[in-house]
């Protein structure tokens, strides 16, 4: 008899726990619009807060393909007391023979040659250490696009490319000695 009412007492108290589990899990699972198997409601409300206002001025966005075309910006004079240089250097004889080679080749250089010059140290630079002559072209290229913007020209890919070419025959025949 005892262990027949110890049974009773297992079977009630496992009955009791097992309707207080399914209980709290049916409570959880309720009408609430929170599960996975609804479709969640956004309400806005009809007062809504004015944007805080800051000093911070955000640039309207530019797409590449418009910022590829857009006219360069003006330069901004070097301030007083900023160091180093506010000039470039003068060209040297080699520097005048490669940006001529340049101008007979077609390519016009911005301003006072200093993009043309930067372009010449990168391709003797970059003979020097053996480089990749693709990534060499690559980069060349860009640099023609960019100086031929900068002058307002513009230029096909073709064109870019071409004058690349131009630019390194120039550096390797008047410039990188």
């Amino acid at each position: 008899m005892l262990v027949s009412t110890r049974n009773s007492l297992a079977r009630a108290l496992t009955i009791g726990a097992l309707a207080a589990v399914t209980g709290g899990l049916l409570a959880g699972c309720g009408s609430d619009d929170s599960t996975a198997s609804s479709t969640p409601t956004l309400t806005t409300h009809s007062k809504s807060a004015p944007a805080p206002e800051t000093s911070i001025e955000v640039p309207p966005f530019t797409t590449p393909a418009v910022a590829a075309t857009a006219p360069p910006e003006t330069p901004q004079a070097v301030p007083s007391g900023f160091p180093g240089p506010t000039e470039a250097p003068a060209l040297d004889d080699r520097g005048k023979a490669y940006l001529d080679a340049l101008k007979k080749g077609g390519i016009a250089v911005a301003d006072n040659g200093d993009i043309a010059i930067v372009t010449a140290n990168y391709i003797c630079g970059a003979k020097v250490s053996g480089a990749n002559s693709e990534e060499v072209t690559a980069y060349v290229t860009g640099m023609a696009g960019a100086e031929a913007s900068i002058t307002g020209a513009t230029m096909t890919p073709e064109q870019a490319a071409a004058a690349a070419q131009v630019y390194i025959d120039a550096a390797n025949n008047h410039y990188c000695k």
